[in-house]
């Protein structure tokens, strides 16, 4: 009996980061915008292919950043224009970021309000994958690069105004728990569908465990996207580990280990020792581990003067601080820099670092459905390098990105 070739646009092989493992001779095949077979050469299916790749290197699922600002000279909470935007979202898709969550910064509830439509239309034609809110309810003695004018006490009714306005879009928020009304504010995220991220925080460790445990309990309860909050980016933006006070940092840690939580990790070689990367992982559940940018407008760009919000960002040696103050302004990596930095500088594995930029985050999303591995059925995805991690090609939904 006879077996029908399976039509496909594009068949792939090459040494393919596969969801669970490493395949060295791997063929991927794609039709349209989806993949609809990925595997082993040895295993995979008779097929018809309208174009036939080897390419000699990595072939990445296309990552996806959660917390991102901006890119290529433009910055999503001060741009003012959609076509502004879309130059900080083709910066991180060149380099590999299929999938991209546009943050924004503390502000005033006007300009959370404007800035939350004009990303809207961005999230309605697939551009971006959502909003992420970092502020205004964060702790002012830990506000990192945020305006402190703009820093308030919980407002339920905001979350609930700035979710209706996304139309869904809105992803996730930074909380600090120690805020007042943070508790109303977590509940109104879960009902928005969007994730309580727990962060910019000088609460104690009882403080973020008991905030840890109503971000889970309140996401099961309304059936969010995820059952899982996340910590904004672990350790940065925290009261430090003191052997008398131990803090927000270790309550998180301790309970990604239990598997309650997922942590940010801006691992970028600036915001964190490459071994502090380490050790997250090592004890991390499995799964449980975020890689971010945190990138704002100067990623992909030279040295000089920047902004970030209403804040003045300088970048020397591609270290964005503070032009007044000195903090730490958000990252200037690419998220596969990111990739590159765990694996080569703080020993990750190569699956594992490339899933806490790709599949965790989709979970996270509540679209690893769609995005995230390199899984039949899911959109294609891919991000071609060399072994050394440098990009060489991006295709988003089957076609090349320019």
């Amino acid at each position: 009996m006879s077996t029908v070739a399976l039509p496909v646009d594009l068949a792939l092989r090459g040494t393919a980061v596969l969801p669970r493992q490493v395949v060295p001779d791997a063929l991927v095949l794609i039709a349209g915008e989806q993949i609809t077979w990925a595997g082993p050469v040895a295993h995979a299916p008779e097929h018809r292919a309208t174009s036939t790749r080897n390419h000699d290197g990595l072939i990445l699922p296309g990552l996806v950043d959660v917390h991102c600002h901006g890119g290529g000279g433009a910055s999503f909470p001060d741009a003012s224009t959609a076509e502004e935007m879309m130059t900080a979202v083709r910066e991180h898709r060149r380099a590999g970021t299929t999938s991209l969550v546009a943050s924004l910064v503390t502000a005033s509830a006007q300009t959370l309000r404007d800035r939350v439509r004009d990303l809207r239309s961005l999230a309605d034609s697939g551009d971006i994958v959502g909003v992420h809110l970092e502020g205004p309810f964060i702790s002012a003695a830990r506000k990192g690069a945020q305006n402190p004018t703009h820093i308030t006490g919980g407002d339920a009714a905001l979350v609930r105004e700035l979710a209706e306005l996304a139309g869904g879009a809105l992803v996730t928020m930074t909380v600090a728990p120690e805020t007042e009304d943070a508790d109303q504010v977590i509940e109104a995220l879960a009902t928005s569908g969007a994730v309580p991220s727990l962060g910019h925080t000088d609460c104690s460790s009882e403080q973020m465990s008991a905030a840890i445990d109503a971000s889970a309990r309140a996401l099961r309860q309304h059936r969010s996207r995820s059952t899982l909050p996340t910590a904004t980016h672990l350790f940065n933006g925290m009261r430090p580990v003191h052997h008398r006070d131990p803090g927000p940092a270790l309550a998180a840690l301790d309970a990604a280990a239990r598997g309650d939580l997922l942590v940010e990790l801006i691992a970028d070689g600036v915001h964190l020792d490459p071994r502090t990367v380490a050790h997250v992982f090592a004890v991390a559940a499995e799964d449980r581990v975020l890689l971010v940018t945190d990138a704002m407008a100067a990623a992909g760009m030279a040295d000089g003067q920047y902004s970030l919000g209403s804040l003045e960002v300088t970048v020397s040696d591609g270290v964005a601080t503070l032009t007044d103050g000195g903090a730490i302004a958000g990252g200037t990596a690419h998220l596969i820099d990111v990739v590159r930095c765990c694996v080569q500088r703080s020993g990750i594995d190569l699956v594992p670092a490339v899933r806490a930029a790709s599949a965790v985050p989709a979970q996270m999303l509540g679209m690893d459905d769609r995005i995230g591995s390199i899984t039949a059925g899911l959109r294609a995805d891919l991000v071609l390098t060399d072994h050394d991690l440098q990009v060489h090609e991006v295709l988003r939904g089957g076609i090349t990105v320019s």
